[in-house]
């Protein structure tokens, strides 16, 4: 909070200032004075300490703002009540430590990022520099939101659209089943079982069932829960534990047990193993 501002005498000559009425003269000398400024020209300033200030109402106020907004003078935020005087650099920058110092610290408590990223901008432009070290720019924020928005997308991945890409051509069972698999477990889990099938050269939808029949009974909904049950599996050492692709082959028809009611299937390549779980994990 400043505890007095300066104005240049030159303000009056100005040719900005010259054309501007004397109501606009009076709140252009408010902004860059009153109590709420700073060193670095973005300060918070809700519309309600405005009307207390001035003695404006509320529409006088906004109309104000807005006109000094489209006069490229200042930007307001409604969302953090901030507003950013635009050429504060150009007319106020003090290029001393200390005033460093303290406008590294106010940008610390500027709540708009924007705000932040066009005032170092400016200092850029102008031939200033400051420690931005400890200020936050909103980058990490981004780098999450990327990563938050790269998951969504793998949470919407299209195992309809995998299976006809590696495995050809698909009929509207297949598609159905899909969709249905797709809501008990994830998409994910979907083309999961289809990578382990073109692993072992399987390429029939009853053999990817079969997995995900399997999984189902395990109750693993999500590729976390399957790597998690492999490598429980793997560190417990099962007896009689078997390895992937070393099953015989039977052709016949089966409701595969542990899966879902009323979906039977000809399992041509299934594999299994009596007195064993079926190794499609």
């Amino acid at each position: 909070m400043a505890k007095y501002r300066q104005v240049h005498t030159t303000f009056w000559n100005d040719a900005f200032v010259l054309d501007l009425t004397p109501e606009e003269k009076y709140f252009y000398l408010y902004l860059m004075t009153n109590d709420k400024t700073t060193q670095c020209g973005i300060y918070e300033l809700p519309k309600r300490v405005i009307e207390m200030h001035t003695g404006y109402n509320r529409e006088t106020v906004e109309k104000l703002l807005q006109r000094f907004v489209e006069y490229d003078k200042i930007i307001y935020n409604d969302s953090t009540k901030e507003i950013m005087m635009i050429n504060w650099v150009k007319y106020n920058f003090i290029n001393s430590p200390k005033v460093k110092k303290c406008i590294e610290k106010e940008l610390e408590l500027v709540k708009h990022l924007d705000f932040k990223k066009q005032f170092l901008n400016s200092l850029t432009k102008y031939g200033y520099r400051i420690d931005t070290v400890s200020i936050d720019l909103g980058e990490e924020e981004e780098k999450e939101k990327e990563k938050e928005e790269e998951e969504e997308k793998n949470n919407n991945a299209d195992a309809v659209v995998f299976y006809q890409d590696n495995f050809g051509v698909i009929s509207p069972f297949v598609v159905e089943s899909i969709t249905d698999w797709e809501k008990d477990l994830t998409p994910e889990t979907v083309i999961e079982a289809m990578k382990r099938a073109l692993s072992q050269n399987k390429r029939t939808w009853s053999y990817i069932e079969a997995i995900l029949k399997n999984w189902n009974s395990l109750n693993l909904r999500t590729i976390n829960d399957v790597l998690s049950y492999e490598l429980n599996r793997k560190g417990g050492g099962q007896a009689g534990e078997i390895n992937s692709g070393n099953f015989s082959s039977t052709k016949r028809e089966t409701s595969l047990t542990g899966g879902k009611s009323g979906r039977l299937r000809k399992a041509d390549d299934v594999q299994e193993v009596p007195g064993h779980e079926s190794d499609y994990l």
